[in-house]
């Protein structure tokens, strides 16, 4: 808050704004052609996995955490990262732990669903993030008017931004835990990132480096689409590498930073981070995060803000940092039903809580796919589809309007389906749609 109300003007110096230098971005290529060592379970006992699940479900019209909402054969993000690490555990015989950062509003439901993961090969710990106070625009004061949760005070606390991560692990005694356990980095990312799963050479590169030039950090990286621009970038700022973020770019340069050109690449917010470097960092209160300042406004029409924090900003406190431009497979993220109708689909084949491109798709493009308002609700959403269509030869759709699908259909190409208001289409099953516009009104009913 402090720093908030001592900081004017823009965060960065545009003109002080360079492309990284090419050795601080590697090709995850470069970095696979290590290869692998005999012993990567001894690397992997110096691993504990982190995941960011402060987030609820509600932009896709679910109650509780977001983690909880099922993606797969029943399976919600929660039982996918067990499954995953779980696996890593058995085939290497390691013991990777798993971490769970929670806000106040998804700790106590996900700890009562904790139970059911007991019998797994996976120690499982949670810890919790601040809970902030909302600040009035006008007055600049806490608009709580105690520190309970109850009644008009439940919209007067907000959790600072997964930035928080580094305070709050070191506060609730878990770093040094797992410091004395061993354990030297964390590999964080979303838990609603279905691609961030444990890369053991990325795990190999950090393990392997002499050490007076130990990378404490990486950020994957991956390319941008025309679906990225709001994306993150990676820039170099006074000799550091530091995270850009659309927030802090003034205004007058948001078309250039949303430019694939001069931006080329995004973070992922997958991060392997050194442990004893968080300490230091801690201890010495070197860590500088920018503050993203998140205008709101309530129910009431109150204006509020919440400043808060970015986990990759604190990138340019760590040594020997690392930009790794990994594979578009390793960004998964499931924020829409859209993204949903993807992971749900024949696209993607489950391996042991991974998610993997099918083999029998040609392009190693995932398809655009943009759902209308009648799908943005999970449950909504999957009342609309008899059975997931096959979209393995899909480039690109849109759906917009009352729309359902029977059982069985195929979609190739670009389809496009509007049903204007007050009309609806039921495709039918057993469709093949290649490269069509299908609008007007199509009822089919049970006879």
């Amino acid at each position: 808050f402090l720093i908030f109300l001592q900081v004017k003007g823009p965060a960065v110096d545009w003109a002080k704004i360079n492309r990284p230098p090419e050795d601080s971005i590697q090709p995850y290529e470069k970095i696979k052609t290590k290869g692998l060592p005999e012993n990567i379970a001894a690397s992997l006992n110096k691993l504990a996995v982190v995941k960011l699940n402060g987030g609820l479900g509600t932009s896709m019209g679910c109650k509780g955490p977001k983690s909880l909402i099922s993606v797969r054969n029943e399976n919600t993000f929660l039982d996918l990262t067990v499954q995953q690490i779980e696996h890593l555990n058995k085939t290497f015989n390691a013991d990777v732990p798993l971490v769970l950062m929670n806000s106040f509003n998804t700790d106590e439901d996900t700890k009562k669903i904790l139970q059911k993961y007991k019998h797994h090969r996976v120690n499982i710990h949670t810890f919790n993030q601040s809970r902030y106070p909302r600040i009035n625009k006008e007055s600049l004061l806490p608009i709580a008017k105690n520190m309970g949760m109850n009644g008009e005070n439940g919209e007067a606390w907000y959790p600072p931004g997964h930035g928080d991560i580094y305070a709050s692990f070191a506060n609730c005694g878990l770093l040094d835990k797992l410091l004395a356990e061993g354990k030297e980095y964390i590999f964080v990312s979303n838990i609603d990132n279905l691609g961030a799963t444990v890369d053991l050479f990325i795990l190999h590169h950090l393990m392997s480096q002499p050490a007076d030039r130990r990378c404490e950090f990486i950020m994957e990286v991956t390319d941008k689409t025309r679906a990225d621009v709001k994306g993150g970038t990676l820039i170099q700022y006074e000799n550091h590498l530091r995270l850009l973020e659309i927030a802090q770019v003034p205004k007058a340069h948001v078309d250039e930073f949303k430019s694939v050109t001069k931006f080329k690449i995004f973070n992922t917010n997958n991060l392997w981070i050194s442990l004893p470097a968080i300490k230091r960092l801690q201890e010495q209160n070197a860590m500088e995060l920018e503050i993203i300042v998140n205008p709101k406004t309530l129910d009431g029409g109150l204006n509020v803000i919440q400043l808060e924090t970015a986990v990759g900003a604190a990138i340019k406190s760590f040594n020997n940092a690392l930009g790794v431009n990994v594979p578009r497979s390793r960004f998964l993220p499931v924020k829409t039903s859209s993204d949903l109708l993807l992971v749900m689909s024949n696209l993607y084949s489950l391996d042991a809580g991974s998610l993997t491109m099918s083999k029998k798709r040609e392009f190693p493009s995932t398809p655009h796919v943009k759902l209308g308002s009648s799908f943005t609700k999970v449950q909504e959403f999957l009342s609309r589809f008899e059975s997931i269509p096959d979209m393995l030869e899909l480039d690109h759709l849109t759906v917009s309007g009352d729309v359902t699908f029977g059982k069985n259909v195929s979609l190739k190409g670009t389809v496009i389906i509007i049903a204007n208001h007050g009309d609806r289409i039921d495709i039918p099953a057993g469709a093949m749609l290649e490269n069509k516009i299908v609008s007007g009104n199509l009822r089919i009913l049970d006879h």
